[in-house]
């Protein structure tokens, strides 16, 4: 069964790649009112992520294909019991990108900062929507026998869930943050520079509050986390990234701090992968009903073939995304073309 396992590793590594690249174009939405004070300013930020934003998106759709073709039961039960949420995630994506489009095709005023703010709420609503789905997922969700989930959106909405929302906002508010100060100059530069020091501040706030009320879930994830004490290694090691991040930013030197700010996202999420393992939706109701990477993937034949075609495909995506950012590299540098 070492196929399932590898697919839940991929499946993690694919979501991990989304957020930590989509991650920082959320984050940057989010940050525009609080750093642009001019119309240069905001299209500044807008083409710091101009040519990599679209191409960052496709992970997301990776990480859906990944999960219906090697684990359709959960794709399934996900799907159907979180319809409406899906829906709205949907929403503010299209809103996002449609913003991203619009914005600078007039030189109106009210045009430009109407589609200013629908870029602001859409990215902070993805990211506290992203944040809420995790909540739920760590909570555990009420599964049937058949897989079936049964919630309604309201039922979604509780205080740990709007609480890893807030957390999810502020993490990719920080991360985008510190993508801005490799993309952004002079004066503007500044306002980030002293805004990053006050994210990392609230994050680590609010992310300490998260994981404490995470140790005390009654559900098995927080079991799991006593259990295994290894996973704390996880934690542990997004925490240096953290203090990496900061030392890095007060000495100026971004690229560091960027890299340090990614790994955090990514040992977070290898922390909730390592305490959730092998369950993938964990049932509130009955822990015998929890999807895992066994009962709820494809057949051995589907994962092998899949992986096959992974080997030969992964590189070229890989390929393609290094190229983008290598050849938009720098700071940004306004001109005829520009958003």
């Amino acid at each position: 069964m070492w196929l399932n396992q590898l697919w839940f590793v991929l499946y993690v590594v694919i979501i991990g790649g989304y957020v930590i690249l989509d991650g920082f174009d959320l984050g940057v939405g989010m940050l525009s009112p609080f750093v642009a004070r001019s119309d240069h300013d905001r299209r500044v930020l807008l083409n710091s992520i101009g040519p990599v934003w679209d191409g960052n998106e496709v992970w997301l759709v990776l990480g859906g294909g990944a999960l219906f073709a090697a684990f359709p039961f959960v794709y399934a039960s996900l799907f159907s019991g979180f319809y409406l949420a899906h829906m709205a995630v949907l929403l503010v994506l299209i809103l996002r990108a449609v913003a991203i489009e619009f914005r600078s095709k007039r030189e109106s005023a009210r045009w430009r900062t109407t589609w200013d703010w629908f870029f602001t709420i859409s990215s902070t609503g993805i990211a506290f929507l992203l944040g809420v789905a995790l909540g739920n997922v760590l909570r555990g969700v009420p599964i049937d026998d058949q897989g079936n989930l049964n919630v309604d959106f309201l039922s979604l909405l509780s205080p740990y869930a709007l609480l890893l929302g807030v957390a999810a906002v502020l993490m990719l508010a920080l991360h985008g943050g510190i993508f801005l100060t490799m993309k952004v100059s002079d004066e503007l530069l500044g306002r980030v520079e002293q805004l990053v020091p006050r994210l990392m501040v609230a994050f680590f706030v609010v992310m300490t509050a998260v994981i404490a009320w995470t140790l005390f879930l009654p559900e098995d994830f927080a079991q799991n986390f006593r259990d295994r004490p290894w996973t704390a290694v996880f934690p542990a090691a997004a925490f240096v990234a953290v203090l990496v991040a900061w030392r890095s930013i007060r000495a100026s030197e971004h690229g560091r701090a960027f890299l340090a700010s990614a790994s955090m996202i990514g040992l977070l999420m290898a922390s909730v992968a390592a305490a959730l393992y092998p369950v993938m939706l964990p049932a509130s109701n009955d822990a015998a009903n929890s999807l895992t990477i066994y009962n709820a993937a494809s057949t051995q034949e589907t994962l092998t073939v899949m992986l096959v075609v992974a080997v030969i495909g992964m590189p070229f995506v890989l390929l393609y995304t290094a190229g983008v950012y290598y050849f938009f590299r720098g700071r940004v540098q306004l001109d005829e073309d520009s958003y």
